[in-house]
């Protein structure tokens, strides 16, 4: 899913100094200017409004702090100017008499043409656009998929079997890498400077495909905030735990370990009883804080107070803490995996061995939660835009596309091989296979949990300013608009967190639905769309772009049987 995108330093173009001295006060006169100057100017912005890089599941956001570009700034400038004009002669009449404004103001293309000279940066203005490297881009579409997807990598394998699961991951992968390709060919021949998949579907579809494309845009939003939201409650859970065993630590409380092998399987009645000690009455704490039940609530005491910011540029300070969560993931994987060896074949209980399946029916889980591991495509256009070479763009994005295959395979495969126990007491948080007295995983979740709660505040941001925009109001409508809006998406996520607190079936679902329209139709209907307009549609052509499709919709309808 998304999450963040890839520090590092981007090549900057020099200014120029304007040979317009009055543009910056004819903006300062039409209230342009503090719109211009605000950090808001530095987040990818689309034609439906800003977009979100996640995870996904995803699906951690971060942005490369870059300058805004003149497109950028009309795209931000556009709301706004859409909702005053039409309440305001007075904003027309002033805009006007500087900017030869009229009601065309309305129209998007000619808002844009007709600011485009008069965008300031500072106290300069520049029409040269913000480009960074190649290296810099394929790291931002690798952090950018990455995402929380990482901690249910295992028990995807685990639904799938090894080498169904392995398999998949390449199918997947390969079928993810083609359509947003297709998407990038697609937007080089018939899109323009701002626009992203919901304008080239509105271009080659029609109005319909459009909508569609919003619609699916926000579902993706929603799902990514519903996963953050159990995990948050998970990690929240766990480090309050941590914290109370060590002021009030009794006998029932073990002691903390660095590398305790004595793994959990909460889902595993066998396994649970037969590693429970006795059964006992729940304390006061343990009814208070309950994972299932309170957490979930308590979770929006520290979570609602940061949504109603205007901007939530403050949180993109802490874009390193997604390349960090990723990097500490995969040593934990390491140093645990090589502690407890290979184990194909797990410890036995009741006589019988569990050994590992190389194939199991319920792969479709797995072929739904890697479509959304695997989900960019609403931003790629976004992100390879602003790529120095453009003709480097097909590259950059296989290899991109390359490295994610290895971290999934490298996390997933490698915890599940070597999982000392019953491949079916994996969890679709592989954290929870670990008691709280495993200090490695106690820091795991401490420091997941402060990188999720900077996280959280910008996919609400992100979906606030889509669902806004949408219905054409301004980033900010009022108070009352943002907080309906956030108590809305904080219900739904309770309820998840209450009565499906399982992030495996959130992924796999959210990755299906979403995955059909974005990833395996939309594309193919685009290209399509852009073969007969050049008159180069065949016969194979459809076949085999329809046959993608089918294969999405497949994927979608399999869910429901799992």
């Amino acid at each position: 899913m998304y999450t963040s995108i890839a520090m590092g330093r981007v090549s900057k173009k020099s200014f120029k100094r304007s040979s317009r001295p009055r543009a910056k006060s004819m903006i300062t006169d039409c209230e342009i200017q503090p719109l211009l100057n605000s950090d808001l100017s530095r987040t990818s912005i689309a034609d439906n409004g800003f977009i979100f890089k996640y995870d996904s599941e995803n699906s951690d956001l971060e942005n490369n702090k870059t300058p805004a570009t003149p497109s950028k700034a009309n795209e931000l400038l556009y709301p706004y100017y859409l909702r005053y004009a039409r309440h305001s002669d007075t904003l027309l009449n002033t805009c006007s008499k500087s900017f030869s404004l009229d009601y065309d103001i309305l129209n998007r293309p000619k808002f844009y043409r007709k600011l485009q000279p008069y965008i300031p940066l500072g106290d300069t203005i520049t029409n040269e656009p913000y480009t960074q490297n190649s290296i810099i881009t394929i790291f931002a579409i690798w952090n950018t998929i990455m995402g929380t997807s990482l901690l249910a990598m295992p028990w995807s394998v685990e639904r799938a079997g090894l080498v169904m699961g392995l398999l998949l991951m390449f199918v997947i992968a390969a079928l993810c890498l083609y359509t947003s390709n297709r998407i990038l060919k697609v937007q080089v021949l018939h899109g323009n400077d701002t626009g992203e998949v919901a304008q080239l579907s509105k271009n080659l579809l029609g109005p319909w495909a459009e909508v569609i494309a919003k619609l699916f845009s926000f579902i993706i939003l929603l799902g990514a905030n519903i996963v953050y939201w159990i995990l948050m409650s998970n990690f929240l859970y766990y480090s309050v735990g941590y914290v109370h065993d060590l002021l009030f630590a009794d006998e029932n409380t073990g002691a903390f370990e660095f590398n305790t092998t004595n793994l959990i399987c909460p889902n595993n009645a066998d396994y649970t009883n037969a590693t429970s000690n006795s059964t006992r009455p729940w304390t006061l704490y343990e009814r208070i804080w309950d994972l299932n039940t309170t957490v979930p609530i308590f979770l929006v005491v520290i979570v609602a107070p940061l949504l109603n910011f205007r901007s939530a540029t403050f949180f993109t300070k802490f874009n390193s803490l997604g390349t960090l969560a990723v990097l500490y993931l995969f040593i934990f994987v390491i140093i645990k995996s090589y502690s407890w060896g290979i184990n194909m074949s797990a410890p036995t209980i009741g006589g019988l061995t569990d050994y590992s399946e190389f194939y199991k029916n319920t792969f479709p889980a797995t072929s739904g939660m890697l479509t959304l591991s695997m989900f960019i495509h609403n931003i790629i256009i976004t992100i390879m835009r602003n790529n120095e070479n453009q003709k480097h763009n097909g590259r950059d994005l296989s290899i991109a596309f390359t490295l994610v295959l290895l971290t999934y395979i490298l996390i997933g495969i490698t915890f599940y091989v070597c999982f000392p126990l019953a491949k079916s007491c994996i969890e679709d948080n592989f954290l929870n296979n670990f008691p709280r007295t495993d200090v490695f995983s106690i820091i795991a979740r401490v420091f997941l949990f402060f990188q999720l709660l900077t996280v959280y505040p910008l996919i609400s941001y992100m979906l606030r300013v889509q669902v806004f925009a949408a219905l054409e109001l301004s980033i900010y409508p009022s108070v009352l608009h943002v907080i309906a809006l956030n108590c809305f998406v904080i219900f739904i996520c309770i309820l998840f967190a209450i009565f499906m607190p399982h992030i495996g079936t959130v992924i796999r679902f959210s990755g299906a639905i979403c995955g059909f329209v974005y990833i395996y139709t939309l594309p193919t209907m685009l290209h399509l769309a852009s073969q007969r307009r050049r008159n180069l549609l065949t016969f194979g052509s459809v076949i085999f772009h329809i046959s993608i499709s089918l294969i999405g919709l497949a994927n979608l309808i399999a869910q429901f049987f799992v």
